[in-house]
C-alpha cells in the first residue's frame, strides 16, 4: 500500500490560523483605537477639567516618564521615583503570593487530611478583604516596602491557591495509577503528570491574581511616599487631573502589557492542552 500525501493540507490550515490571528489583532486593537476616539470626542463636547481628552493624557504621560536624554533611554527621574518602586512592589508581592499559593495549593491538593484542617482557616482568611487589613500590617510592619509587599502577597495568594487545589485534584486518577504501576519516583509524578495536569487552571488564577496584585498595590501605595498610587491620590487632592489620568493610563498599561506576557507563556506551557481541546472539538 503507497502512502498518501497530506503535506498539502498542512497549508490551508497555516493560512486559516494567520488569517485568524491577523483578524483578532485588528480587532483588539481597532477596539482600542475607537475607545480612545470616543474618549477625545466625549472629552472635547463636555469641556470639563476633570476629564480631560486623552491626547492630552497621552501627552502629560509622555511628558512625565518618557521625556528624558537619549543618554537615560528617554526615561526621566521620575521613570526611577514612580514606576520603579511600583514594580518591584508588585513583582515581589506577586511573586511571593503566587510562590506560597502553588506550594500550599499542591499540598492541600495532595493530601486531603491537611485539607480537612486548613480548608476553613482558609475559607475564613480569604473573605477578608485584603484593603480592610491595611491597617493591621500597618501596625505590624510599618510604613515601608514589606508592609506593601506583605499586603499584596496576602491578596494574591487565594485566587492561586484555590485554582491550584481544584488543578491537583482534577488529575486523571487513571494517570496516577498508571504512574503506581510502573513504580514511578514522587518527583516525576509530581513534575510529569500532577504539574502539567494542574497547570491550566494554575494560569486562571495567576491572570486573576494578577489583576487583584495591581489594585492592592495602588491601595497600599496611597499610605506611601513615593510609586504610581501615591502619585494618583496626590495628584487628585491637588486637582492636578492631567497627572492623575497619567497615572491612571500608566496603570493599565502595566497591566496590560504583563497579562500579554503571561499569555504568551501560558500558551506555550499549556500547548498540550490547547492541542488537547482541539482534537476534542
Amino acid at each position: 500500500m503507497t502512502a498518501v500525501d497530506t503535506s498539502w493540507i498542512a497549508v490551508p490550515r497555516r493560512r486559516r490560523n494567520g488569517w485568524k490571528g491577523l483578524r483578532a489583532f485588528v480587532i483588539r486593537w481597532g477596539a482600542l483605537v475607537a475607545l480612545g476616539v470616543v474618549w477625545e470626542v466625549a472629552a472635547r463636547l463636555i469641556g470639563s477639567p476633570f476629564f480631560p481628552p486623552i491626547s492630552k493624557v497621552i501627552g502629560r504621560f509622555v511628558d512625565l516618564w518618557f521625556s528624558g536624554p537619549p543618554s537615560a533611554l528617554f526615561l526621566t527621574e521620575r521613570f526611577g521615583t514612580d514606576l520603579l518602586p511600583s514594580l518591584g512592589r508588585l513583582f515581589g508581592g506577586w511573586g511571593l503570593g503566587v510562590a506560597l499559593g502553588i506550594l500550599l495549593g499542591v499540598a492541600i491538593g495532595r493530601s486531603r487530611t491537611f485539607g480537612d484542617y486548613v480548608e476553613p482557616i482558609m475559607h475564613f482568611a480569604r473573605a477578608i478583604p485584603p484593603p480592610a487589613l491595611l491597617p493591621i500590617f500597618f501596625i505590624l510592619l510599618g510604613i515601608g516596602d514589606g508592609m506593601k509587599i506583605s499586603l499584596i502577597a496576602f491578596a494574591v495568594v487565594w485566587p492561586v491557591l484555590l485554582n491550584t487545589i481544584d488543578g491537583v485534584r482534577s488529575v486523571e486518577p487513571l494517570h496516577l495509577d498508571t504512574s503506581r504501576v510502573f513504580a514511578f519516583p514522587r518527583g516525576k509524578i509530581f513534575f510529569g503528570i500532577v504539574l502539567p495536569s494542574a497547570s491550566p487552571k494554575i494560569f486562571a488564577g495567576l491572570r486573576v491574581s494578577l489583576a487583584v496584585a495591581l489594585i492592592v498595590m495602588v491601595i497600599a501605595e496611597m499610605s506611601s511616599t513615593s510609586g504610581i498610587g501615591y502619585n494618583v491620590v496626590i495628584a487628585q487632592r491637588s486637582f492636578q487631573m492631567l497627572d492623575m489620568w497619567a497615572g491612571i493610563l500608566v496603570l493599565g498599561i502595566i497591566g496590560y502589557v504583563l497579562t500579554a506576557i503571561l499569555s504568551l507563556v501560558e500558551t506555550r506551557v499549556t500547548r498540550w492542552h490547547q492541542g488537547s481541546r482541539e482534537g476534542v472539538q
